[in-house]
This record gives structure tokens, sequence and C-alpha cells, in this order.
């Protein structure tokens, strides 16, 4: 696998760091969980399946767990030998933190020369932010990606996604394998540096318009993303579900007007976003009250046109398209796991469904370091 040889020390909690090390881990890392004496605070949140939590279960499958704690000297330098053998440490605490314990990227690069270190954040380990606390949604609102999210009364919502700490850990993810990458030419690591805010900030080039070339915030109902054209928004079928338009191209909106005899709409169709195309959703509006969900996903079947159902998750994760793509795994036990979404051809990752138990592998990893 791709990532046989390596070794990755995760000291991160919680989502951004944990998703990304399992990924590693998937395609052949040696991932060694550092855990705090207190263990890994996803092993006690939220529903638990089989005796582990499905947070746990999907962030961790395939790594190894060592308890060290690291206000300790003797567990401090346990540490600092481990980062002798390793490729890549990844941690998530707040700036300064590393420094204090004595295991920041300086100390540790100089111990392992060629070793990446990446540091992952809320707003990085610069600016005036820098020390604030913070999870997904503050971040997400400070990204103004929250005030893009709007419920039917106009006020934003949580959002339903963890954007901000999936965005940081692709990102870092990223930013890794790069560094690994060059290191093959110059034999020197690097110290990354991650802030969540800016990762969730640089998915957003399509929404950008507004801000950049008219210095003003986006009338989020009139927004070609948001619903403001009519071939990309929501609505509501006969029985209270609902169906998705998902494509603005003309072709789409040519076969879609024509198959429903409207084709004199197709010229509001193709007419800029906004209360222009109020007509054109008026229209669909009233047409796909007209039938439940199932007469619309037959009705689409095999037309060449932008259209898809609203699963619930539970519909979503039980369909055709995930199990043919195998991003739904179950062990031997009949636990459920999240796949890998990247798919190498010729070294396919081989995820590891077990999980460590806390400090599992605390004696065989300090034997490995002779501590």
């Amino acid at each position: 696998m791709k990532m046989d040889g390596y070794r990755i020390l995760d000291l991160s909690l919680y989502l951004p760091g944990p998703m990304l090390t399992q990924t590693l881990a998937d395609h052949g890392a040696d991932v060694i969980k550092i855990e705090p004496p207190s263990g890994e605070p996803v092993r006690k949140v939220g529903y638990v399946e089989g005796g582990e939590t499905t947070w746990f279960r999907n962030t961790h499958r395939g790594k190894r767990s060592i308890v060290l704690d690291l206000k300790s000297l003797d567990d401090r330098d346990i540490f600092l030998n481990l980062c002798k053998t390793a490729d890549v440490v990844v941690e998530a605490f707040r700036p300064g933190v590393v420094d204090r314990l004595g295991i920041g990227p300086e100390t540790v690069t100089t111990v392992n020369p060629r070793l990446v270190y990446c540091s992952i954040a809320a707003f990085g380990q610069t600016g005036p932010e820098a020390s604030r606390p913070a999870h997904d949604l503050s971040i997400e609102a400070l990204a103004g990606v929250v005030s893009l999210n709007l419920g039917n009364d106009g006020h934003p919502v949580n959002p339903h996604m963890p954007v901000a700490d999936v965005a940081g850990s692709m990102t870092a993810l990223a930013a890794i394998l790069m560094a690994l990458l060059r290191r093959e030419k110059t034999g020197k690591g690097d110290i990354i540096d991650i802030s969540m805010q800016d990762s969730t900030m640089a998915w957003l080039p399509n929404v950008v318009g507004p801000v950049f070339a008219e210095d003003r915030a986006p009338i989020i109902s009139e927004e070609r993303s948001f619903g403001g054209y009519a071939f990309f928004s929501i609505y509501k079928t006969a029985d209270a579900r609902h169906v998705t338009l998902g494509g603005v191209e003309p072709k789409f909106a040519r076969n879609l007007l024509t198959d429903l005899g409207r084709p004199d709409l197709l010229k509001t169709a193709i007419s800029p976003p906004g209360s222009t195309q109020d007509p054109l959703k008026a229209f669909l509006s009233e047409t796909f009250k007209r039938h439940t969900l199932q007469y619309w996903v037959k009705w689409f079947k095999n037309r060449d046109i932008c259209f898809a159902p609203v699963l619930n998750l539970h519909e979503a994760w039980n369909s055709p398209q995930i199990s043919a793509r195998e991003m739904l795994l179950t062990d031997t036990q009949g636990n459920h796991h999240i796949g890998t979404p990247i798919k190498y051809r010729a070294e396919p990752g081989q995820p590891n469904l077990s999980l460590p138990g806390l400090n599992e592998s605390g004696a065989q990893i300090r034997a490995e370091v002779k501590c």
C-alpha cells in the first residue's frame, strides 16, 4: 500500500486529526495514537455499536494506542524517542501548548530533521485569534459559512456537516503528503501550520463572487449556489419528500422543460439567478407537488437531467452506489465502518477494521524504542 513503511504519531483528538491519520492507516501507515491518561474523548461520545462509539470506530481503526502523560518528563522522553523513528507528527493543541510540554516543532525536528510536523488549530499558529477556543460551529460562523445556511425564516441554522473539521483534515492530509514527497528530494522534513478557518474559506471559490467582485455580502436567495436558479433548487413532492435539480446548463433545462411541455420557459431558465427565475420556480414547484418522490425517481430515470431525490442519511448509506464503491464496510462482528474514499488501482487501501483498546500497544511500543 502507498503508506507502507511510514510511521505516524497522532497526538490529535476528536475529528480533524484522527480522520486524516485513519486515512493514512487505511493505506498502510503505522499510526501510533498517543492518548492522554483519560483516553481519546470520542471513545465515550455518541452512539454505541458493538461496545464502541461509532465516532471512535470511524476515526481510529487500524491504529495502535499508547498512553503517555506528556506532563511527565519520563513520558515526554518516550515521545521524543518515538519521534526519532517517525515520519510524521500530527497535533491539534491550542498554539503554545506543545512548546510548554517540550514537544514543539523546533524541539522535535531537532531530534529528527526528516520529520514532518503538522499542527492543526482552529485559527492556525498566528494572527489575533490564534489563542481563541473554537470547535467546528464557531469556525464556520467566523468563516462566513453559517451565514450562507439559512432556514425558511431567514435565520442561520446549524450546519449539518462539520465543514471546518473536514476541510482542515483534508488540507492537512494534502500538506503532509506534499511534504513527504518533497522530503524524497531534499532529505528534510517540514513544519506545517494548518488553520481550520483558512481551510474552510479556501473551499469557497464558487460563492465569493459578490464579496470579491462587488464588495458586498451575498443575497442568499438570489445566488446561484443557494437556490437563486430554478435549476439549482429543492422542491417538495406530493408525499412531503423533496427532490433537487442540480444543473443549470441550458441542455438540462431544455431537456426537462421540453418533456414537461413548457419549452417556452427556457429563456427564463437561462436568465441570471434571482427574481427573474420566480416564474419558473413557481411552475416547477407546482409540478413536483403533483406526484410522490418515487414517481419522480422513476420519471427521471434515463433522462439526461441533473436530478436527485433528497435521501435521508439511512437511505444514503444503504444505496446501491455506496455499496458498489465499498464505502460501507462491515467487520466480522457486524459493526459498520465508513470505507476509504481514495481508490488506487495498483495499491488499493486495505482498512484494518480492528480498534485499539486504551494503551493496548503501550508495552510493545515502549519496547520498540527501548523505554
